[in-house]
């Protein structure tokens, strides 16, 4: 059976946190105060627009059968989302001001795409050291 993966930008909001498919025709979406909020919320809608299909006695679209959830943040929400991540101190090991890191954090400052991928960059270069530890 065909798995399908479906992309969810999960970004900061004026009320928390918003989730939305990006790369399907039907959208869902969820909201919530925290990033995992807005998940569940997510969770919550996809499992009722299955409901809805089954009830209405029409098939799923295959887009969202067999889904699996890849997740994308704004810095807002990855920061809420992985709260042992010390903004500043991550900054500083990366080479970014942590004031400005701080500033992304709150959502008040525009960050470019370039900046965006050296902190994933950086992300997934701790990632790798944590790989490599044991204990």
């Amino acid at each position: 059976m065909k798995t399908n993966r479906v992309l969810v930008i999960i970004e900061k909001d004026g009320n928390g946190f918003g989730a939305f498919t990006a790369n399907t025709e039907s959208t869902v979406i969820g909201e919530g105060k925290t990033v995992e909020e807005a998940k569940a919320d997510l969770m919550n809608s996809y499992q009722e627009v299955l409901e809805t299909y089954a009830e209405m006695g029409m098939p799923v679209p295959e887009e969202l059968q067999n889904a699996t959830f890849e997740y994308t943040y704004d810095i807002s929400a990855l920061f809420d989302a992985f709260r042992f991540l010390n903004a500043s101190k991550f900054a500083e090991s990366i080479g970014i001001s942590p004031s400005l890191m701080r500033h992304y954090k709150r959502g008040d400052t525009y960050i470019s795409s370039a900046q965006a991928k050296r902190i994933e960059a950086g992300l997934h270069r701790l990632a790798r050291e944590l790989l490599a530890v044991n204990l």
